[in-house]
């Protein structure tokens, strides 16, 4: 497809309102764009199924997000703060029931059909940021800059550290509130009238008319729809995309009232839908489970139907568009470079091993491309792109060349820090779209490059800490390669150990352990109790999933051995009534003679056990990091004074784990 044929897909899709065939968007789309292509039909449907843009009604039909959203009623609870200020927050209350293009300060709200006006808020963003985190935790600060330019000044100055105020776009809800004699509990019910342009009609509903057993229904609803979601298109490419898809797995009866708001349901009522980390983001995820990891970059960038030269770099996993190669062009003219092999190695990096034709395929497009932009280009006009383009190239570069290198297979995966693979590819994702923007003679304003300059700062952080991890995951590795090889290697499959990861659900808090497969799981209960520097105050029990769904509870003398004959790789331990850890069988693992149980990777500081759960958890993590001197003194009180959130000494894990697991006890036989 043409990028004028995609953008009459997304025309089409943006106006239709009822369930179209391909035959239907193929005709659309030509008439926009008249030209012969006899794989636009399979093009047209291959990138509306790969970007999840449309849902499936059934083999032959689609439904576009309009035509399922619109004019759908759904539930918006107003909080107490709202009340008491006489306002509304839009954030993300609307999901999915508005064009993802149009920002919350932009939607519009009827009253009786009446415009409701919009007056403007102010405090400290970190009180803002709970309206917006279902567009994802780590975009909420995003969100509240782009609501103004003041917001976004004030974002960029610094952007290691929120602004100490900002100024939000809010509803003026003063006489609405009084004239209902709205009081908590209280709800409204909003119509989408218009999902392309983000309008909606509001109406009241009192807090006791809706029954529980109506209620109970919609709640059914959406747990089903949320897990099957899950189950059926894995973690997907955002929050939102996972929320569109519960509305449309949960069927008509989720998207009708009554019902709760999408807040209440996710924060307050369910206990079988969390959020969980996913790298650098964050989704929504079951209840006591863990994302699968990536064994390799996935990218969404590159579109399905993809060109001869985008297609040759997909292959050696590299997905880019044809839009970054040309913004890797740009960058030599900047740099002044003629060297069509030190082009093609930034793109493609040495390590990822090119056949001759597909050099001299990327390398003639190049040549080209060169060529064609550079009887045009002037250094001049380039400088305040040029020098933000290099450096997120390099560190695209950067990227790429580290998980190929990851990928040749000379470590074993599950000695890496969690979620590697996911990590870089957000971090090539991220990277290349801004060397996509960057692809263009003409130069952003300077507040839109100063926030992309902000925004590769904080890629380049983040980079550089997975990178650490990296490297002492490979001294660990190799390490123990030597030790096992000085040793005696002759074991029989009873001695053999298991790499095993233990992370606290709802939290970022991770670790990895290599353990005897004759631990039992008693003993794997004490080496989470170390592992977590907790005290063993609540009791614990194990569980893995049964044949037929729900859960079949695991006795603690059962050993890793006989959970591995199981065909059992992933348990549960509850611990009291707050706390879930899933556990992991990764790799085995075949010890050295004076081998002892250790860990061999983690992440974060682990919380005191009695702080309540990981919603808390989180809660307090927050005021420690963005409240007041009174809140972060608070917090620490309930951390403890030393507490540091990114903190985690393995070294001390392992001192205390060897107090409790001598070697002599693991010496071979």
């Amino acid at each position: 497809m043409t990028p004028n044929q995609e953008d009459a897909l997304y025309e089409f899709l943006m106006n239709v309102t009822e369930p179209f065939t391909l035959e239907d968007v193929t005709a659309f789309v030509q008439m926009l764009e008249s030209g012969r292509n006899n794989k636009l039909a399979m093009e047209i449907a291959a990138l509306i199924d790969s970007r999840k843009v449309a849902f499936h009604l059934d083999n032959r039909r689609w439904v576009s997000r309009r035509g399922c959203f619109e004019p759908v009623p759904f539930v918006v609870n107003p909080t107490r703060l709202e009340l008491l200020n006489g306002i509304l927050i839009p954030g993300h209350r609307c999901v999915p029931f508005v064009n993802t293009n149009v920002l919350p300060q932009e939607y519009v709200f009827l009253w009786k059909g009446t415009v409701i006006p919009f007056t403007t808020t102010e405090g400290p963003p970190e009180e803002f940021y709970p309206y917006y985190c279902m567009f994802g935790e780590e975009y909420a600060p995003q969100y509240v800059a782009r609501d103004n330019p003041e917001n976004e000044n004030a974002f960029n100055c610094d952007p290691y550290e929120d602004p100490p105020e900002v100024s939000i776009h809010t509803l003026d809800m003063r006489n609405i509130y009084r004239e209902t004699s709205f009081v908590p509990g209280d709800r409204f019910v909003a119509r989408t009238k218009d999902w392309k342009n983000g309008v909606f009609e509001l109406e009241k509903v009192g807090k006791d008319e809706w029954s529980q057993p109506e209620l109970s229904t919609w709640f059914e609803a959406a747990e089903g729809g949320f897990e099957d979601s899950f189950a059926l298109l894995g973690p997907g490419a955002s929050t939102e995309e996972q929320i569109a898809y519960a509305y449309w797995f949960g069927g008509k009866r989720m998207r009708e009232v009554p019902a709760y708001s999408l807040e209440d349901f996710l924060y307050e009522k369910t206990d079988r839908i969390e959020i969980v980390p996913y790298g650098i983001e964050t989704r929504f995820w079951f209840v006591g489970k863990e994302i699968p990891d990536s064994k390799s970059l996935e990218g969404t960038v590159v579109p399905p139907d993809r060109t001869l030269v985008e297609d040759i770099l997909f292959k050696k996993n590299v997905p880019v568009s044809e839009y970054v190669i040309l913004s890797y062009v740009r960058d030599a003219l900047f740099r002044n470079e003629k060297d069509i092999g030190n082009v093609i190695n930034r793109i493609i990096p040495p390590v990822i091993r090119l056949e001759e034709r597909d050099w001299d395929i990327l390398a003639d497009y190049v040549s080209d491309a060169m060529e064609d932009l550079g009887k045009h280009y002037s250094i001049f006009a380039d400088q305040s792109m040029g020098s933000l383009r290099q450096r997120v190239g390099e560190l695209h570069t950067a990227v790429l060349d580290l998980a190929a290198r990851l990928q040749k297979g000379d470590i074993d995966p599950s000695w890496l820090p969690k979620h590697t693979f996911i990590v870089l590819s957000q971090i090539q994702g991220h990277a290349a779209g801004v060397l996509e923007d960057l692809d263009s003679e003409e130069t952003p304003p300077e507040s839109e490059l100063e926030a992309m300059d902000n925004a590769l700062d904080s890629m380049i952080e983040t980079y550089g800490d997975i990178k650490e991890f990296i490297d002492d995951a490979l001294d660990n590795f190799r390490k123990n390669n030597l030790s096992v090889v000085r040793g005696n290697t002759d074991n029989s499959a009873e001695d053999a150990w298991h790499t095993v990861q233990l992370s606290l659900s709802g939290t970022g808090v991770w670790r990895r352990a290599i353990i005897p497969n004759s631990s039992s799981l008693e003993e794997l209960y004490r080496l989470i109790q170390i592992c977590l520097g907790w005290k063993d105050d609540f009791r614990c029990r194990f569980s893995c999933e049964g044949d037929e769904g729900g859960k079949s509870e695991l006795g603690v003398k059962t050993t890793i051995a006989e959970l591995c004959d199981k065909g059992i790789g992933e348990f549960l331990c509850e611990y009291g009534t707050s706390w879930n850890i899933r556990i992991i069988l990764l790799s085995p693992y075949r010890p050295g003679k004076d081998e002892t149980i250790r860990c061999v990777a983690g992440a974060g500081a682990a919380p005191p056990e009695v702080i309540g759960g990981p919603l808390r958890f989180r809660k307090i993590l927050n005021a420690l990091e963005t409240g007041s001197g009174t809140e972060k003194q608070a917090a620490l009180h309930e951390l403890g004074p030393d507490f540091v959130p990114e903190l985690f000494d393995m070294e001390q894990c392992n001192r205390n784990l060897n107090s409790v697991y001598p070697i002599k006890n693991y010496e071979q036989k």
